[in-house]
């Protein structure tokens, strides 16, 4: 009998109407969970597959890499452009997006054909296990989803626990290097800075990733710099650094890498970068 009880029970979760809200506060309503998922981001891609809804995906944009499996999905485009005729053809029942500069007009397009698109904008730490218990709703895989959003959760309020209030570090954070970019405080890896005790120092800056100049890092004479680099190798720009003595970061041999997809993507590996910042931060304050 127990067999029949969750074959019922299986049944009433695939054929439920799901409604949930996107990051935008739009509405999205599906008449049962999603079958066909189409990503419209690297990061959400991964989100699926942590929320175990991966399976159903049938389609994603390039870069979307993790877990290796999402290698081998269909290719319907890049952040640069989307290709509308491939998403169509796949016939999804669901779209997730993270409408940017590259694909905002292509997503907004898709709405407009009457395809249910969930829009996502993380910025808070919490929006990851927010963002997979919803996607868990829609997917029709909510135990999962829930399972790993508790998980992520867990493993914040620990990495608060032992290093938030230690000694504060003043933190650049490089994306790039020509241009020079950096984050201000609404990304959220100014928010994986605070978990581990340290301050962004272009934190009240107006744009979320802004163009600054080498000036301006002297000017902030940060303590360490933390740099991102293509395919998760150290940068050779994060050593320009050292042509300046006067810089703090420089002076002390506090210049670190960490790869990409650990520190800006919006996924539960979010927090292995966050560790990795951790200890960086915790061989700043030995050198202080």
């Amino acid at each position: 009998m127990r067999w029949i009880w969750g074959l019922i029970a299986w049944t009433c979760v695939a054929s439920a109407e799901v409604q949930v809200k996107d990051d935008y506060g739009n509405e999205v309503r599906l008449a049962a969970p999603a079958a066909r998922i189409v990503s419209l981001s690297p990061h959400l891609t991964e989100l699926l597959y942590a929320a175990g809804a991966g399976g159903r995906i049938v389609g994603a944009l390039e870069f979307s890499d993790y877990p290796p499996q999402a290698r081998a999905l269909p290719r319907v485009g890049s952040d640069a452009g989307i290709d509308l005729e491939a998403v169509m053809a796949l016939q999804p029942d669901l779209v997730v997006a993270w409408p940017n500069a590259g694909s905002l007009r292509a997503v907004n397009r898709l709405a407009d054909l009457r395809l249910p698109v969930f829009r996502s904008e993380p910025r808070e730490l919490d929006d990851i296990p927010r963002t997979l218990q919803r996607l868990g709703a829609l997917a029709g895989t909510p135990s999962q989803a829930e399972r790993a959003a508790a998980t992520f959760r867990a493993r914040v309020r620990e990495l608060e626990r032992r290093y938030s209030k230690r000694a504060t570090v003043r933190v650049f954070y490089q994306v790039w290097d020509r241009p020079l970019v950096t984050v201000n405080g609404e990304h959220v890896i100014t928010k994986v800075m605070r978990l581990c005790g340290g301050v962004n120092v272009f934190a009240s800056l107006p744009l979320i990733a802004p163009e600054i100049d080498r000036e301006a890092v002297l000017r902030a004479d940060p303590q360490v710099i933390v740099a991102s680099g293509p395919d998760g190798e150290r940068p050779a720009w994060l050593d320009a650094w050292k042509a300046f003595p006067g810089l703090t970061a420089a002076e002390r041999g506090n210049l670190y890498a960490i790869a990409p997809e650990l520190i800006q993507r919006h996924t539960p590996r979010l927090l292995d970068g966050a560790e990795r910042l951790c200890r960086i931060l915790d061989e700043v304050r030995t050198r202080s």
